[in-house]
């Protein structure tokens, strides 16, 4: 798990991302198209075309890091726009990365025993 601190924003890049850049073709991506400071400690989200490989950008204030998730089964819920960024919560980025639909996430209901 990406340790997040407190006050950070997720951002999700939208539409689809050539999964081949790397570290330093994200972070243009990030400065050039979605306009924003890739230095400024926020996550960035890109996901493929495929839809089961996504990709973390992260500068933590001493240096760049790039985390790389593939689902084995099904693919990462993503909104529809094609381009531009949406901003998410932590926790709806932890929900996105398990493959749970953080758009709508269901409560599961289990029943308590009495003994």
């Amino acid at each position: 798990m990406i340790p997040i601190p407190g006050g950070v924003r997720v951002w999700l890049a939208l539409g689809h991302t050539d999964m081949r850049r790397g570290m330093r073709s994200l972070a243009l991506q990030v400065q050039n198209s979605l306009n924003k400071d890739v230095h400024a400690g926020d996550l960035y989200v890109f996901r493929g075309r495929s839809g089961s490989l996504c990709k973390i950008l992260w500068h933590d204030g001493l240096g760049m890091s790039l985390y790389a998730k593939r689902l084995e089964r099904g693919r990462f819920v993503w909104p529809s726009a094609k381009d531009g960024t949406i901003a998410i919560s932590a926790s709806a980025m932890a929900c996105l990365l398990e493959g749970v639909d953080w758009r709508n996430p269901q409560e599961t209901w289990r029943p308590t025993q009495v003994g």
